[in-house]
């Protein structure tokens, strides 16, 4: 696990790059620094680009440094995964998300996994969370506050080229259905374009949105556990979808939006 020395050094070395980014961060104060607490919000298009730069802003700010939860492929793809362990994040199973809690530590999970990540053409910023409640089941076993957050910026950045919907139209996705064989949606990862024909995301601002935490006690006590863990999940879906929205709003007039013409502060 990353230590606070490392952690302070990784933040120095990047302050150069962070400047120029000037991301947007609302309602960061108020999360609390003390855990545990479960950020639940949306994932963006790669996955990538823009959580460490939320994770520096919170390590800057708050000096909080979340547990992800992962996808099971990140652990199964050697070295990769030896860096993800390193930098905290865990397989994505319950048992290691009640650890965590239990441990007292902040967790981070994107309930629309990887299928986000592999957005389609018309998909920018949707949430893909499907009917998973697995996430509020657990804040609500742990009592854990959940804190919502949103994220905009990447999936202006980018621009898809070839998608899953591409690939099942492809020769060799046609082929694959003939042999009765498909692959999972969430692997399907998208070819995209940002500088020119590389992947490097166009350097646009990024924005982030940390709605007020939500106190689960409240449906711990109602008995219900599998009604109340939709409530809740529909509720904390609502705020980061109300989020993107607001931070939508912000960006179309924001005059540092694009980094490249923002004038300096």
């Amino acid at each position: 696990m990353v230590r606070e020395a490392e952690l302070d050094a990784i933040a120095e070395l990047v302050e150069p790059f962070r400047q120029f980014l000037d991301p947007y961060c609302e309602g960061i104060e108020g999360i609390p620094r003390q855990g545990p607490a479960l950020f639940v919000g949306n994932h963006t298009l790669g996955g990538v680009f823009d959580a460490p730069i939320m994770y520096l802003e919170l390590w800057r700010q708050r000096r909080i440094y979340p547990r992800a939860l992962g996808h099971y492929i990140h652990f199964m793809i050697p070295i990769w995964r030896d860096w993800l362990e390193r930098y905290g994040v865990v397989e994505g199973t319950r048992a290691n998300c009640s650890r965590l809690m239990k441990e007292g530590h902040h967790v981070l999970v994107f309930p629309g996994g990887g299928r986000e990540v592999a957005k389609r053409r018309g998909e920018k910023y949707q949430l893909i969370w499907k009917e998973r409640t697995g996430f509020a089941r657990m804040a609500i076993e742990h009592r854990c506050p959940i804190v919502p957050f949103s994220a905009v910026g990447v999936e202006d950045a980018l621009d898809i080229v070839f998608d899953a919907n591409d690939f099942h139209a492809s020769a060799v996705g046609e082929w694959l259905r003939s042999m009765g064989l498909s692959l999972p949606d969430e692997l399907l990862i998208p070819i995209f374009k940002g500088i020119g024909i590389t992947p490097i995301p166009r350097p646009e601002r990024l924005y982030f949105r940390f709605a007020e935490p939500i106190d689960t006690n409240e449906y711990a006590d109602r008995g219900d556990i599998e009604s109340a863990s939709r409530q809740l999940r529909d509720r904390v879906r609502a705020i980061v979808e109300e989020g993107i929205g607001h931070l939508q709003t912000i960006q179309e007039a924001d005059p540092k939006r694009n980094r490249l013409e923002a004038a300096p502060d």
